[in-house]
């Protein structure tokens, strides 16, 4: 099968019972998630049919699973989660940084994914804290975006915070100062001794031997980078959102080849760009995979310092979007006006000319079937 046509949906219809039967332990999430989207668009989810009164031509619209896993519904989500977060935005540049984990801790959060928690507050503390220090009178406080990934590029286990932090911050008394310069030295060190008290509260006694044994190894504190900073007058604050927040694990088109026992799937290293071509089975594809949905309730996108809600000084700032532009975004967030603006197509466009209109909801859940339809209806083609 080509890398064009192979859904993940495929891969887990043909597999994901042998998986159930092979006794690994699986989280709630996980069921929910996985069962969402192999009945997503099936007729069994529900449909809406809409009816042409001129023609009397009939549409079913399948409802789909709203997962964040599914790779069709996900990219929905993403789509909402980015103008959610563009209609917070200060007008001003940011800096996107990203918070690295060693090896060696990564255990520790999939062993207990509570302490995933951990990495958004040591990292959102790391910022927060340097940037009172700039004046512990004023307390500045940057507006700050974090989103987590779990996956590294291969898939496999490496929990990370993606940071968008405001070039600047507001304090006590002054709204606004231009902050563009972050010592970076300082916040590896910062950030290294932030996550292991952290992490030395949570899991106590058992975690000083390690504690003590990573402060001596690696003295220059953990690894923290931060790429070039944006200008939200630009697009680059817009792409960088939709990029990093709801971002699937794996995006389908870098499946190559599934032959119904393997899969074959590509990534760019991250140390040199290369392009690394893998061969799993399909069993452990689905490991891989299942292992980054998160927790039912766990949010993967959270909101610190003049983003947080009710900062005070947070209405005195202009926001990248106007009330013009959020509310247009707002109001096409509908399925019709997606489709119609991502490919030109009204989908309730009768062929006749005319516009169909909405007849009946069918909810598994809440009806046996639809019983007050009219006959003929169903005989229309």
């Amino acid at each position: 099968m080509s890398g064009k046509t192979i859904k993940f949906k495929h891969i887990f219809s043909d597999h994901w019972e042998h998986f159930l039967s092979l006794g690994y332990p699986i989280r709630p999430a996980v069921i929910s998630n996985v069962n969402k989207i192999l009945m997503c668009g099936e007729p069994s989810m529900g449909h809406a049919i809409y009816f042409c009164e001129h023609c009397g031509k009939v549409k079913h619209v399948f409802f789909t699973c709203k997962s964040r896993f599914c790779t069709s519904c996900g990219s929905k989500y993403t789509q909402d989660r980015a103008d959610s977060i563009s209609s917070k935005l200060i007008n001003c540049t940011h800096r996107h940084i990203v918070f690295t984990i060693l090896q060696e801790l990564r255990v520790f959060f999939q062993r207990d994914r509570k302490l995933l928690s951990v990495l958004f507050k040591a990292s959102s503390d790391t910022i927060l804290s340097w940037f009172a220090s700039l004046n512990k009178s004023e307390d500045f406080k940057p507006g700050m975006v974090s989103t987590m990934h779990t996956f590294g590029r291969d898939l496999k286990w490496n929990p990370h915070i993606h940071m968008l932090v405001t070039e600047g911050a507001s304090g006590n008394r002054t709204v606004w100062r231009k902050v563009s310069h972050i010592p970076f030295n300082m916040l590896r060190k910062r950030w290294q001794a932030t996550l292991l008290h952290m992490l030395h509260e949570h899991l106590e006694n058992e975690f000083y031997k390690l504690k003590t044994f990573l402060f001596k190894t690696y003295t220059d504190g953990f690894y923290v980078y931060a790429k070039s900073n944006m200008n939200s007058k630009s697009s680059d604050s817009i792409q960088y959102i939709i990029r990093y927040t709801g971002r699937p694990a794996m995006a389908q088109s870098r499946i190559l080849d599934y032959d119904g026992e393997f899969v074959t799937f590509y990534y760019e290293r991250h140390e040199d760009g290369q392009r690394v071509v893998e061969k799993i089975t399909a069993i452990e594809f689905i490991k891989r995979l299942i292992i980054h949905i998160p927790d039912e309730h766990f949010k993967m996108i959270r909101y610190y310092g003049l983003y947080a809600k009710k900062h005070v000084n947070y209405s005195k700032l202009y926001l990248l979007q106007s009330h013009s532009k959020r509310l247009f975004r707002k109001r096409h967030s509908h399925w019709r006006a997606r489709i119609l603006l991502a490919f030109g197509v009204d989908p309730l466009a009768c062929s006749c000319g005319h516009t169909m209109k909405l007849l009946e909801i069918f909810n598994p859940s809440k009806n046996s079937y639809i019983d007050n339809l009219r006959p003929h209806l169903y005989n229309s083609s």
